[in-house]
């Protein structure tokens, strides 16, 4: 019947369309939620393209964070923001939405005044409005600031004093700005613009532009080690620029202590201290930029190093009388309040040559230079295992507990292993020219200072035997022998004293 059959062919048609239709609705259920993804890291990536991009041509020292570590409010559209941008020099806080106007509107700290008819001998206040630092007191009622919940009230980029928004006068905005409680420590940015005159003039009479005709003028310069230790120096970078000029700080990541320390050249002689943030190898570092200015002729500019220690074992640091080590327990106020107290003391340094054996040997010795100590043996294995290791993966050295905990386990090593066994048998060692006799050791250490291994006084010892104390200025080494690297260990817990070979003046091996 055609009736019939064509009841049948309508009906073969609809499921047809309907499995048609699943597979479209399918299709886009799977590509829509893929292409809403695709638009949305595409949009993050162009957004942060152009955050980079702002970044790049500012003046500010912008840095991007998730989350504040305090009640942050927008200097622009003032609403509160959990995230967003701040500059690490004037302490700016903006939403992301914003940053491009607050990038044209608000002016950073200014690291040198331009020049002009006569170099100018003061410089007004920068104020900076809202997200003032907790428990500041207003300098004209003495009474708390920023105790409102939204963006109020005054701080100076400079003097980091801070006024009520009730309290600002039009006075205030013209007054001179005395750079507050870290006057003797600042740079400021009139005294550069004064020298870069006189540079160009080609006079060198620096004293006679001393701010403020202070004779306790001492700019710091600080030279932090990002790598350092606990990785804290990028947190110390942000907080000295704002309450030092930022052209006294300087990531030593990204530039050398020899070119860093050319700007002691601009300042007045034997004026300026080195703040190094970093451990024993950091300082030692900034020490021997030290000596090149020596070779250059700079003595009389060369500056007095202050350390605070970030590093792993801080045996110099901890010598110098600046602690066993820093975990951000003391205010960065305090610490350059330290560095303006404290009293110079002499070190010594000591040449370390390194000659090939052999009487037609043609190459040149290596000459390295000493403060801590140097050692043959499993101690010196172990920090050169420690060393490569993270020179391959620098993220994961983050804490000193994981950086001793890496001590630890190549020392476990060393003691299954004894890769230095029978060392008395390998070399020999001569104090001032005078043989001596070696018992059977694993290692040699040669120390300058009285801390060895992180915070062990290795030459004292135990203390049952009378031997008199290691000093870091009296032109002496002391020389011990180790067992093993089960010995070291049990020295450092004091179980053992270590084989004391002898002092000397020189010492060859």
């Amino acid at each position: 019947r055609p009736g019939s059959a064509g009841m049948e062919g309508s009906g073969d048609a609809s499921p047809a369309g309907a499995e048609w239709r699943l597979v479209l609705w399918t299709l886009c259920s799977v590509l829509l939620p893929v292409l809403i993804t695709a638009w949305c890291s595409f949009q993050r990536s162009r957004r942060q393209l152009l955050i980079r991009d702002i970044f790049r041509k500012s003046k500010h020292d912008w840095h991007y964070t998730d989350l504040f570590g305090s009640p942050s409010y927008c200097c622009v559209c003032a609403q509160h923001i959990l995230r967003g941008a701040f500059c690490s020099c004037c302490g700016l806080r903006v939403c992301e939405p914003c940053l491009k106007k607050a990038d044209r509107r608000f002016l950073c700290k200014e690291i040198m005044m331009r020049g002009s008819a006569g170099a100018p001998s003061s410089m007004p206040h920068h104020w900076i409005r809202g997200n003032v630092p907790l428990c500041s007191c207003c300098m004209v009622c003495k009474q708390q600031c920023g105790t409102q919940p939204k963006l109020c009230d005054y701080r100076c980029v400079w003097c980091q004093y801070t006024v009520h928004d009730e309290c600002m006068v039009d006075s205030l905005r013209t007054e001179d700005c005395t750079f507050g409680e870290f006057k003797d420590l600042i740079i400021p940015p009139y005294y550069l613009c004064a020298i870069n005159q006189m540079r160009k003039e080609k006079r060198t009479n620096y004293e006679k532009v001393v701010p403020y005709c202070s004779k306790h003028w001492m700019p710091v310069m600080v030279l932090a080690n990002t790598r350092s230790g606990t990785n804290m120096g990028e947190i110390f970078l942000g907080e000295f620029k704002m309450l030092l000029n930022p052209v006294q700080v300087f990531d030593l990541s990204k530039i050398a202590p020899a070119k860093a320390l050319q700007l002691c050249t601009w300042l007045p002689c034997n004026a300026v201290r080195v703040l190094v943030c970093g451990g024993d190898g950091t300082v030692g570092w900034v020490l021997d930029a030290i000596d090149e200015m020596k070779i250059k002729g700079q003595e009389r500019y060369i500056p007095q190093v202050a350390v605070l220690p970030l590093g792993t074992g801080n045996d110099l640091s901890n010598t110098l009388g600046w602690g066993a080590g820093y975990a951000g327990e003391v205010p960065v106020e305090q610490i350059l309040r330290n560095v303006m107290e404290a009293d110079g003391i002499k070190l010594d340094r000591w040449k370390v040559q390194v000659t090939n054996k052999g009487y037609y040997n043609l190459r040149k010795p290596k000459v390295f230079t000493m403060n801590n100590y140097f050692s043959v043996g499993p101690d010196a294995l172990m920090a050169l295992n420690f060393h490569a290791h993270r020179e391959k993966t620098p993220s994961l050295f983050s804490s000193r507990i994981i950086n001793k905990a890496v001590y630890f386990f190549y020392g476990t090593k060393d003691c299954l292993v004894q890769e230095c066994k029978d060392l008395n048998k390998k070399v020999e060692l001569e104090l001032d020219g005078e043989r001596i006799e070696l018992p059977n050791l694993e290692g040699i250490i040669v120390l300058n200072i009285g801390y060895w291994g992180g915070g062990c006084r290795l030459w004292e010892g135990m203390g049952d035997e009378p031997y008199p104390l290691a000093r870091h200025d009296d032109g002496l080494l002391e020389v011990v022998g180790v067992h093993g690297s089960f010995h070291c260990a049990q020295i450092q817990v004091k179980l053992a004293n270590p084989v004391r070979l002898g002092q000397a003046h020189t010492v060859r091996v």
